[in-house]
């Protein structure tokens, strides 16, 4: 005889713990993992060159790079970006700057082409390219790629600053010919909420630890650096292309490395009020690059799968799994454990709306935190749907 019950208690307990795996899980064996690392590391005697802006013997032996900044629109930021990309630590004769303005109906162009002639500019070579319409990110960098012929490409964000021994840094793990991209740290200058700086400081914690297991997964439009020939071509209508691009390249059997010392500082702070549209903007990205890169939870991938499917695979699925411990808590209310669950569940959403009715609650840590994550799972539902039904639909 079919047992209702039996069915609902099931359902619960997998969402319950598919959820406490990927927020609570899953982080701690990656700071497990993260630690180890940190232990034999005091053992090692591993050290980065120093070159101190000075001609080194070993420069002629660095890989050229070409550093791609798209931008739209940027006339606040493009001279810092400039100046900061000019004051970067490397051969100068190794490394060129494309700026590429995308349309702009501003400024952008006339302040970086003014800004290339600054003494601080003059021994690196800056090109600025201008195109008339606005064609939009990918398409920018697919016609990039297409003229490079450096060993290593750069992306960058305009409004991310770099660390000046970024560069340096980086291309050290290209040593490894099993390395084919390097992320770096992403710190925001200034955030719009408490939750927001927790949860980008974990993700960098995520990430890193990530890459101990088996590779970083994806990289941020802020600052990452890639092998140039590995690069494919991106679909017209990709909207993460900082993830799918790297993770194409991890489809070819290459991995990405994570460096803490390589670091984007963002300098554009994201209004509150906007961050809820560009997180759904994200997440219908998510959507995408599952569907796109599922290749990657086939096992022959091992750990890179497992890796894939606890970060980026149940982030999407968190959304469903928590409608589903709600759905089945309520119908099992009869039972004493479930009404206790259901009153849980029921407090924690209700302090996430309270902090949407009355903002100044978000400066306490913990509610703003909860209230961060729980609107970041309300994205990523109605992101996933919207890609799945509209989106999709209007790209085919």
């Amino acid at each position: 005889m079919f047992n209702f019950d039996a069915l609902l208690i099931t359902l619960f307990v997998t969402a319950s713990t598919l959820i406490v795996y990927h927020h609570l899980g899953y982080p701690l064996l990656l700071k497990i993992i993260a630690h180890n690392k940190i232990h034999k590391a005091s053992h090692s005697n591993h050290r980065h060159s120093k070159r101190h802006f000075k001609k080194m013997r070993q420069d002629e032996l660095r890989p050229t790079v070409t550093f791609i900044i798209p931008a739209f629109n940027e006339q606040q930021w493009i001279a810092d970006k400039i100046r900061n990309t000019a004051s970067l630590d490397y051969p100068k004769h190794k490394l060129s700057v494309k700026i590429i303005c995308d349309g702009c109906s501003d400024n952008t162009a006339e302040i970086a082409k003014a800004t290339i002639q600054e003494a601080i500019c003059s021994d690196t070579l800056f090109e600025v390219i201008e195109y008339q319409q606005n064609q939009g990110k990918v398409a920018v960098i697919n016609q990039a790629m297409a003229g490079v012929t450096s060993d290593l490409t750069v992306l960058s964000d305009v409004t991310a600053l770099i660390s000046i021994d970024a560069l340096l840094i980086a291309q050290e793990h290209f040593s490894n010919h099993k390395v084919g991209v390097v992320n770096g740290i992403y710190t925001l200058y200034s955030h719009a909420s408490d939750g927001e700086a927790q949860y980008w400081q974990y993700q960098s914690k995520i990430k890193s630890a990530e890459a101990d297991l088996a590779t970083s997964i994806g990289s941020h439009g802020a600052f990452y650096i890639f092998r140039s020939h590995l690069f494919q071509p991106l679909a017209a209508n990709s909207i993460n292309d900082d993830f799918i691009l790297p993770m194409r390249i991890v489809q070819q059997g290459y991995l990405a490395n994570y460096d803490s010392k390589v670091i984007a500082t963002e300098m554009e702070p994201t209004p509150l009020q906007h961050d809820f549209a560009r997180r759904l903007r994200i997440s219908s990205g998510n959507m995408q690059q599952v569907i796109t890169l599922f290749s990657l939870f086939h096992p022959k991938f091992k750990r890179i799968a497992f890796a894939f499917f606890s970060g980026k695979g149940l982030r999407l699925l968190t959304p469903y799994l928590l409608l589903t411990a709600l759905l089945s808590s309520l119908l099992l209310q009869h039972m004493w454990f479930f009404q206790l669950a259901l009153i849980l569940q029921l407090l924690i959403y209700a302090s996430s709306l309270t902090c949407l009715i009355f903002p100044t609650l978000i400066r306490f840590k913990p509610l703003a935190l909860i209230h961060y994550l729980l609107m970041g799972h309300t994205a990523n539902f109605i992101g996933g749907l919207r890609y799945l039904f509209i989106n999709r639909h209007h790209s085919t």
